[in-house]
């Protein structure tokens, strides 16, 4: 893959992205939430819940709290857990 060179506005475009990247991640998986209760289908479930797998990946959640979540496939406790993890910021797993 051959190297690009950034203009420092795109430089800062792509790190304060890379800055942000829990808030985001957060913020998708509160939305995931909300597709995952008004879900009419089983396939879309099956969709939504493979991209909270990839979403809590990305946020660094311990896996044991992956699997949990993933194994129960419990909209409700998802929910709680993204709720715990905006108002501890972070998504409460450590700095990165």
């Amino acid at each position: 893959m051959a190297r690009q060179d950034y203009t420092p506005h795109q430089q800062n475009i792509i790190s304060g992205y890379y800055k942000n990247l829990d808030t985001i991640m957060l913020a998708k998986l509160q939305e995931l939430v909300t597709e995952l209760y008004l879900a009419d289908t089983q396939a879309k479930r099956d969709r939504l819940w493979k991209r909270v797998e990839q979403a809590m990946t990305k946020l660094h959640i311990p896996p044991t709290l992956t699997e949990h979540i993933l194994a129960t496939r419990d909209t409700e406790i998802l929910a709680t857990n993204v709720q715990d993890w905006l108002r501890k910021g972070n998504a409460g797993t450590g700095k990165r």
